[in-house]
């Protein structure tokens, strides 16, 4: 694994000896000076008009999007939409797409393989999704129906171009909401071919197209047959990809609105049908359909994905942060100048001290109020605000370069287990093994209650003792190089001066300066 910036760390490989997979959310864009100068000179041209007349054309649509749902009820929206309004609006919002996307340098769409029919395939999944530039492929599928966020609803035009394509909406925010949508999208795909075909991006977040990222199941739910659609941009310069660590939006678009001609190649696959094991099992369907998908684009197929706004990779059992979450941290305080390891935070083992944010700033003798803001939100707070001081006091321990692996999992193991009700010593059970491994790991609490349940199996009780949760994250072989390779102080962070660097993870970061210095 590689030292240095969080944007230059790799996934840790699930197979010891074999080459690590790419970091699928991590694009660098690296220009020469000849090219730096052509798109200086083509931005200053191109990219103005062209942006401006593409803006022109998407507000042009929005009389056709309104005009096709103008007047009618909700009832009458859970149909497909037929007849005049079905004809004019779909091909004024069809032409109009094309030439969007043709004046944003878009000049060709090459297509290969042949579309299935509604019958045929009522789903269609598409991958990798790199790019907002990926909706191009809806024009090669004739515009079939998307699901997307409830809250783009309140985005201009946007929102009434959804409504045009009778989107499936879900709500991030409303656990029920997500039912409703595996109900409707279920409606939809077995009404035997009476509603257009529903396109899904699987991966369900952008890439960089070196990796196809863990499918979700919600397009492989209804157990029907689906086409796989490959999305590729085969340009010299790859200014598309928008990916979890790159460059941004406006970059992007600028970037690719100042190339002469950009090239999209939309391949349709063979119709994938499940057996009857995929059909009962999604994530089985889904794993298989990613491997089929990867095997063509010729890229790995890998179990990274979004939990939340933090992408994770499947290490053994458990799922962890692609980058340690105490990078978060390490940076805000290393920006106040805080050394962790000069911090008291006297957390008492085994008994929860909630503290508010004010305690919280006086305890780490912070005084700026963004720094104090940014710090306090890296832990979980609860219904009051508060949050568990043991969680402060293990962050800090870990960012502190003095300890030794053993010495941080025994704090670990001190500050959240508990006595036993029957029976002498202590015991680390489900709720302080998640917080750990969140801490330390970026592991999402489920993941890791789901590991704790499997750990525990082997003993006669419901919690670890230290000496198995010391096995399982110092000797566990594969567990075990995970610990040491996120938490383990380089040597470069242990020839230090105490105050002079602080080891953060897998790396040493330079404590800033004071002024003056």
């Amino acid at each position: 694994m590689s030292q240095g910036s969080p944007g230059d760390w790799a996934p840790i490989d699930p197979t010891p000896g074999s080459p690590a997979p790419p970091n699928p959310f991590v694009h660098e864009l690296h220009l020469s000076r000849l090219q730096r100068v052509k798109f200086c000179l083509l931005g200053a041209l191109l990219a103005p008009i062209r942006v401006l007349l593409a803006f022109i054309v998407l507000f042009l649509l929005w009389p056709f999007a309104w005009l096709q749902v103008a007047g009618l009820t909700e009832e009458q929206l859970q149909e497909p939409i037929t007849g005049w309004r079905k004809t004019v609006c779909h091909n004024g919002v069809l032409g109009l797409s094309r030439l969007l996307f043709f004046l944003l340098g878009f000049l060709r769409i090459r297509v290969r393989g042949q579309r299935a029919s509604r019958l045929q395939a009522p789903v269609l999944v598409a991958a990798p999704h790199s790019t907002f530039f990926d909706p191009i492929v809806l024009l090669p599928c004739d515009l079939p129906k998307v699901v997307s966020r409830a809250e783009n609803l309140s985005v201009p035009v946007i929102g009434a171009l959804l409504r045009f394509n009778q989107a499936i909406l879900v709500s991030r925010h409303d656990p029920a909401s997500r039912r409703r949508v595996v109900e409707e999208v279920r409606r939809r795909a077995t009404s035997g071919g009476k509603w257009p075909q529903v396109l899904f991006f699987p991966e369900g977040t952008c890439s960089n197209k070196k990796a196809l990222l863990k499918f979700k199941p919600g397009a492989f739910i209804a157990g029907v047959p689906v086409q796989p659609v490959l999305i590729q941009y085969p340009n010299s310069l790859d200014t598309t990809s928008w990916a979890w660590r790159g460059p941004g939006v406006l970059k992007v678009l600028w970037l690719t609105a100042s190339q002469p001609c950009s090239i999209v190649d939309v391949e349709f696959l063979p119709v994938y049908h499940p057996s009857l094991e995929e059909s009962r099992n999604p994530t089985l369907y889904a794993n298989n359909v990613q491997r089929v998908m990867a095997q063509a684009l010729g890229i790995p197929a890998t179990e990274c994905e979004f939990v939340g706004s933090l992408p994770v990779i499947m290490v053994g059992r458990l799922k962890v942060a692609l980058e340690p979450r105490l990078w978060e941290l390490g940076k805000v305080l290393r920006k106040a100048g805080l050394s962790p390891g000069c911090v008291d935070t006297g957390a008492e083992p085994g008994r929860s001290r909630m503290i508010s944010q004010e305690e919280f700033a006086r305890q780490l003798q912070l005084s700026d109020p963004q720094t104090v803001a940014g710090a306090f939100s890296y832990f979980q707070q609860d219904a009051q605000g508060l949050v568990d001081f043991r969680d402060v006091a293990l962050a800090l321990a870990a960012l502190d370069g003095g300890r030794s692996l053993d010495e941080l999992t025994r704090l670990a193991f001190e500050l959240f287990a508990e006595e036993q009700v029957e029976g002498p010593g202590r015991l680390l059970y489900r709720d302080g093994f998640s917080t750990i491994l969140h801490l330390l790991l970026g592991s999402p609490r489920p993941a890791a209650a789901t590991l704790h349940a499997e750990l525990c199996q082997a003993g006669p009780h419901q919690g670890l003792s230290l000496c198995q949760f010391q096995d399982f994250s110092l000797h566990d072989p594969l567990h075990g190089k995970l610990f040491s390779t996120y938490l383990r102080p380089s040597p470069k962070a242990q020839a230090s001066a105490p105050g002079g660097r602080m080891a953060l993870a897998n790396g040493t970061v330079p404590v800033p300066k004071q002024k003056g210095d």
